[in-house]
């Protein structure tokens, strides 16, 4: 394997991820791969294991280097990363997750390269603060709580950023007018009717995201809206019990378990309204979704979601681990069509002016470059010592 040079004028990117699961900081990176302008940027990702979003990322493009990352990485990831950046010429690292801020500040440190670390969870984490003290790596938050969190632990704002998340607000979209259901669709893989209310949770189930309020709520309502079903799309180490848990309410058939699913814009088409029962979010991406797909959304008050969710325009909130609340404002929507249409309209409305991709896209290219060119990069004598005295020199 090989490695040549960006180029002229192009800024050669190491992402650093620090997982690879099929997640929202996931899709958040494949989304950047694939719109950062091919002529200005290229991309080179490290990922702690093989699977399916590092063979996507080989499909955007980017080339591929996979090696462990840890809460401490192995000295063979710093090593490999330290020669990866030097052979590959990288100009800047951008990581996600703290083991991969952690990763990328040491080997940013034994290179004299720049780093960024995209923070995609709500509050920073003791670990990303540590590294950004020690290594000076620049924070990139997505959502105004985080960036004032920052602020009051004693981060620099020259050291900061701000860049929302952003949608596909292409792809992800209402249904046409007329437009045909899709016959091997969500309600057809569940063989579930096609008029009945559809109340979708997107997310992973673990217990973070609060899979089992979003089940209580169904326990709330499913006797009064005897039609509406309740899916949860996505898997994670909850879904044995959470289905023990609407099994034993005798919720089987009304909550279903989806699984993960790969058309997920087509899934969107086919709920009536989306429920977020988190305990922490940052800007969660399934949210964003759910809104440009045209479709209201019940919230909990967490983190980034009220900057997301217009009380009563484009949903509600309700506080976190209320699932008597949560199920307060569903019923709401439920009993009335006309209000899911006038919010779900909103909700397209607000995506497309606020949260589009390409806003998203441009200013993490800009905060890149800007990094890239103001760091001159390693003196002459620290390029000429062995890695052991680097990491000594950097520490």
């Amino acid at each position: 394997m090989s490695f040549s040079p960006a180029g002229p004028g192009r800024v050669h990117v190491l992402q650093v991820l620090g997982q690879a699961i099929v997640g929202g900081m996931e899709s958040c990176v494949l989304q950047l791969v694939e719109r950062l302008p091919r002529e200005r940027f290229r991309t080179t990702v490290i990922c702690p294991d093989e699977g399916p979003v590092a063979a996507r990322l080989r499909a955007l493009g980017a080339e591929v280097v996979v090696t462990p990352i840890g809460e401490e990485p192995p000295w063979v990831s710093v090593q490999l990363a330290t020669a990866l950046v030097q052979s590959a010429r990288v100009d800047v690292l951008h990581a996600h997750m703290a083991p991969a801020h952690l990763l990328a500040g040491l080997v940013g440190k034994l290179t004299g390269k720049p780093v960024v670390t995209t923070l995609h969870a709500q509050r920073l984490s003791v670990l990303d603060l540590e590294v950004h003290r020690s290594a000076g790596t620049h924070l990139n938050v997505v959502c105004q709580q985080s960036y004032f969190h920052a602020l009051g632990l004693g981060v620099d704002p020259a050291r900061l950023s701000c860049i929302p998340n952003g949608v596909d607000t292409e792809r992800f979209r209402p249904r046409a007018e007329g437009e045909p259901a899709d016959e091997a669709g969500l309600r057809r893989a569940l063989d579930l009717p096609a008029d009945a209310p559809l109340i979708g949770f997107v997310g992973r189930l673990s217990g973070e995201k609060g899979p089992e309020v979003f089940v209580r709520t169904a326990l709330h309502l499913h006797q009064r809206f005897t039609n509406a079903r309740w899916v949860l799309i996505g898997d994670g180490p909850q879904r044995d019990s959470l289905q023990a848990l609407a099994g034993r309410h005798g919720l089987q058939d009304c909550v279903r378990f989806a699984g993960l699913q790969t058309n997920m814009p087509g899934c969107y088409r086919e709920l009536d309204l989306v429920a977020c029962s988190s305990w922490t979010e940052a800007l969660p991406l399934a949210l964003m979704e759910a809104l440009s797909s045209g479709l209201p959304v019940v919230a909990t008050r967490v983190g980034g979601v009220p900057e997301l969710v217009a009380q009563g325009v484009t949903g509600f909130l309700a506080t976190p681990g209320d699932h008597e609340g949560l199920a307060s404002h569903m019923a709401a929507l439920l009993a009335d069509e006309g209000l899911r249409r006038r919010m779900g309209a909103a909700a397209r409305q607000w995506s497309v002016e606020r949260f589009a991709l390409e806003e998203n896209v441009r200013r993490t290219g800009e905060l890149l470059r800007r990094l890239a060119a103001g760091h001159g990069g390693e003196s002459s004598t620290n390029k000429a010592l062995p890695l052991a005295q680097r990491i000594r020199a950097a520490g």
